[in-house]
């Protein structure tokens, strides 16, 4: 089986979640595809390198993918938690990057990163997804 019943309600509730961010995005505007590229790039210099279109159709196209990945009941959970896992990796990457999300300590978030800081329940879940394992 490529996941356990324990794993659906894990899966459909943050698929839904990411897929319809990734559709909300799949529109943005050049500002908005700008401010966000502006704060991955805080992170990830590397996403300065992208025209602000192209980040904001990469980001909604890696929510759409991973969020549906989750959705599927075909893809194996462990796969599914792998890339759940990468995406919020990066998303706790670039919050813990990123000065003006977090206090002076680096950990508790400010105002502005209270946002952020809540992608930590993805990270939480996709270990669930990925170390569970069925006892033989």
């Amino acid at each position: 089986m490529g996941f356990r019943p324990s794993h659906i309600p894990l899966r459909l509730i943050t698929g839904a979640f990411i897929l319809n961010s990734g559709l909300g995005k799949t529109g943005l505007d050049e500002g908005t595809a700008g401010y966000l590229q502006s704060v991955a790039a805080t992170a990830f210099p590397q996403a300065a390198q992208l025209e602000a279109g192209q980040f904001g159709k990469l980001l909604a196209s890696s929510e759409i993918i991973v969020g549906s990945a989750l959705l599927a009941p075909f893809i194996p959970s462990r796969l599914a938690g792998l890339g759940l896992l990468a995406f919020s990796a990066g998303m706790m990457t670039m919050y813990f990057r990123t000065p003006e999300l977090t206090e002076k300590d680096g950990i508790r978030p400010t105002q502005d990163g209270i946002a952020v800081a809540k992608d930590s329940w993805m990270v939480a879940i996709a270990l669930a997804l990925v170390l569970d394992r069925k006892k033989k």
